[in-house]
């Protein structure tokens, strides 16, 4: 789980309040260049220099975001004196962006610092404040950080709804919030195992940071890529991927989240390939980053489960003492914030949210109380329709078992065996062939004798049930029976009273009405199966023609037959 959300909005929380201002253009640059090298050793640099610019000028609104570019990739103590300076420089501001803004900044900083409860707290607050200020797009900040706490204790799949929502069905989230949006999307996506999906974004990120020349934002999605054949058993890959991420992450940022998961993902990797050493080795280092920075994440059981199995394996009793204190010494923690988070965000967003839901309906439907009764109304006439097209399917429904009874009645009444092709010929010779009305209808350029001659290939065809094979068209049969197609189409017209495809159905479902009636075997085969049987391309097909031939569905049909069976 390479949760990045708390780590990726920067840019987020920046004022888009200052396009009025004449220094515009420089702070932009200086912005621009700040949030492109963000995670990064130069970021620092620049953010004081904005800040030393903006003071030399006493322009508060810079000021306070100078407070903000320094906050980020400090440590805990020094980034919330930086947010103090800009609680304090802000108070009497007049933009919505405050104190909403705030919080969100100190959530995304207690979560990068793995204080979950505290993010939690935060994120609450500024919620409740943007959303007093009427600021939807700190309104979705909001929600977009919660929803890491969602994916924190598995809710992956209502973590990647926010995100999609966010992402694609908003105008108001700017590009850089939009590529953070689907960066993390993408990693929600592998965790609930849309692997295609995963896979676009995770491209389109790759192809968008080379072009842009964002290093922080390419290394990301090359983490995420890693994770995607990590997923996939499509080890080496995932390790080739990996390496670059480690060479990078620990060369040019301090980011531990970034740094912990690329070593996981690498140790997960190289135990899939059975090259336990090396496995045992990252997991070894990410045991050494947790002493370190106290930065504690799940898939820490998954570490430390793995060294205390390995260790066992090796006979080492000392080191798998130690990594079996160490797993509890994390649990313990891990648990403590899963309770916390899965007890507390239903009761402080989940219920609130729901609450607000009511409330808005309420308010609604109380400003639209002259729509009442037409609602009403349209309830009433929409339950009496219901009523109306419930007993019509109840009649309908008594029909079709009507219909479906009386033909296997039928089938049962008729049961004769196949005539031979010598029985065949024999009752066409011994049949005037033309009556009046044929005479009528029959070009006078078919003969007599072509004629009895297509007729009983025609007997054959429907004897011997050909007509069951799949592709049979007009052309193929014409040649099969040694005529053309204007003549056959000409005589199954006229003798048969029908076109060539509503005779090739016709056959087709007799059949299927005889056969389902008298052969169980046949009758509990899955329709697709008797459909392909049948001679139809797929179940779609089958099911139509049978209820348009019958004028009742298979389904009734099927059920019929199993009733008058058990009777």
């Amino acid at each position: 789980m390479l949760l990045v959300i708390g780590n990726v909005f920067f840019h987020a929380q920046t004022n888009n309040a200052e396009k009025n201002i004449p220094e515009k253009r420089s702070y932009d640059k200086l912005e621009k260049e700040f949030y492109s090298h963000v995670g990064d050793v130069n970021s620092k640099s620049i953010a004081e220099s904005y800040l030393k610019k903006a003071k030399s000028e006493k322009n508060t609104i810079q000021i306070a975001e100078g407070y903000v570019m320094l906050h980020f990739g400090e440590t805990l103590p020094i980034a919330l004196k930086y947010l103090d300076s800009l609680q304090q420089i802000t108070r009497n501001s007049k933009e919505n962006i405050y104190p909403a803004r705030i919080y969100l900044l100190k959530g995304n900083l207690y979560f990068r610092n793995d204080n979950l409860q505290a993010a939690l707290n935060n994120y609450i607050l500024g919620l409740k404040y943007a959303k007093e200020k009427g600021n939807k797009r700190q309104i979705a900040m909001a929600h977009i950080s919660i929803a890491s706490l969602n994916n924190y204790i598995g809710k992956h799949a209502e973590t990647a709804k926010v995100l999609r929502h966010y992402a694609y069905d908003t105008d108001y989230m700017n590009e850089d919030e939009q590529k953070s949006l689907k960066l993390n999307l993408a990693d929600a996506y592998i965790e609930i195992n849309k692997m295609d999906s995963a896979y676009t974004l995770i491209q389109e990120g790759l192809l968008d940071s080379r072009k842009n020349k964002n290093l922080y934002r390419y290394y990301q999605n090359l983490g995420l890529l890693g994770s995607y054949h990590l997923h996939l058993k499509n080890y080496q890959k995932a390790i080739n991927a990996l390496l670059e991420c480690e060479k990078y992450f620990f060369t040019n940022t301090n980011d531990k989240r970034d740094q912990n998961y690329t070593l996981l993902y690498l140790g997960k990797s190289y135990a899939g390939l059975q090259e336990k050493e090396k496995a045992a080795g990252f997991f070894h280092r990410i045991d050494s980053l947790v002493l370190k920075t106290n930065y504690i994440y799940p898939e820490l059981r998954d570490v430390y489960t793995y060294l205390i199995d390995h260790y066992k394996e090796n006979n080492d009793i000392e080191k798998q003492l130690y990594y079996v204190d160490r797993f509890l010494k994390v649990d313990q923690v891990l648990y403590t914030q899963f309770r916390y988070i899965s007890r507390e965000l239903p009761r402080r967003y989940d219920t609130p949210e729901l609450q607000q839901e009511k409330e808005d309906i309420t308010n609604e439907l109380t400003k639209r109380k002259s729509l009442f009764y037409i609602v009403l109304s349209l309830l009433l006439i929409s339950h009496l329709l219901f009523i109306n097209v419930y007993f019509k399917y109840k009649k309908s429904e008594k029909n079709y078992k009507k219909i479906a009874q009386d033909l296997i009645q039928s089938v049962n009444e008729n049961r004769v065996g196949r005539k031979s092709d010598g029985e065949i010929k024999k009752e066409i010779s011994s049949e005037p062939l033309l009556t009046e009305n044929t005479e009528d209808k029959t070009s006078r350029t078919i003969s007599e004798d072509i004629a009895r001659n297509i007729l009983h290939e025609l007997e054959i065809f429907e004897s011997k049930d050909q007509f069951l094979n799949k592709g049979i068209t007009l052309g193929s049969l014409a040649k099969k029976i040694k005529t053309n197609s204007k003549y056959l189409s000409e005589i199954i017209n006229t003798y048969k009273g029908k076109n060539f495809a509503t005779y090739l159905n016709d056959l087709r479902i007799d059949y299927a009405i005889s056969r389902l009636a008298n052969d169980k075997k046949f009758r509990s085969y899955k329709i697709p199966f008797i459909a392909e049987e049948l001679g139809y391309n797929n179940e779609q097909a089958f099911t139509l023609a049978f209820k348009k031939r019958t004028g009742t569905p298979l389904s009734i049909y099927l059920k019929e037959i199993e009733n008058m069976s058990l009777d």
